[in-house]
């Protein structure tokens, strides 16, 4: 019987952490370029994060169409506090937490949501990803209006 080096061995049993999400101010980094770095948006483009995602944030289909935008992307002509935005957000790559991290920073940095805000869980993320998988950028803009949009 051939021995095992220990090396091989520690290395075989060991099982690296998991490595944790980066925090929401951090992702928000790179949504930036296009929201800017206060969260004011571009005129036409890019959607401000004050009243209408203050709204959304006040009920489920709200909280769904929003983490379905950073899952999904969103596409198409959008009406957002009385403004027509004709851009495209291209869907982000992050797992649950940094969905959840992102779009509690923005709540309490930019939508001042207030003491009643409920924060986004990795979990409730999951449920969203999975109710939501079979959606395009386009089916995810059509549901705001359907979400409470404004």
């Amino acid at each position: 019987m051939r021995a095992v080096p220990l090396v091989a061995f520690m290395l075989a049993s060991f099982t690296a952490p998991a490595l944790a999400s980066p925090d929401g101010k951090t992702i928000y980094a790179r949504c930036a370029a296009c929201h800017l770095p206060t969260g004011t948006g571009v005129p036409g483009t890019f959607p401000a994060f004050d009243g209408d995602f203050k709204r959304l944030l006040a009920n489920p289909a709200g909280r769904r169409y929003l983490a379905l935008v950073v899952i999904h992307g969103v596409s198409g002509t959008l009406t957002i506090d009385a403004k027509t935005y004709r851009g495209a957000m291209p869907p982000q790559q992050l797992d649950d937490a940094g969905v959840a991290n992102v779009l509690n920073f923005i709540a309490t940095g930019f939508a001042k949501a207030g003491k009643t805000y409920k924060p986004f869980t990795p979990a409730e993320v999951t449920r969203i990803r999975a109710s939501g998988a079979t959606l395009n950028s386009s089916a995810v803009a059509a549901l705001h209006p359907l979400a409470g949009g404004k």
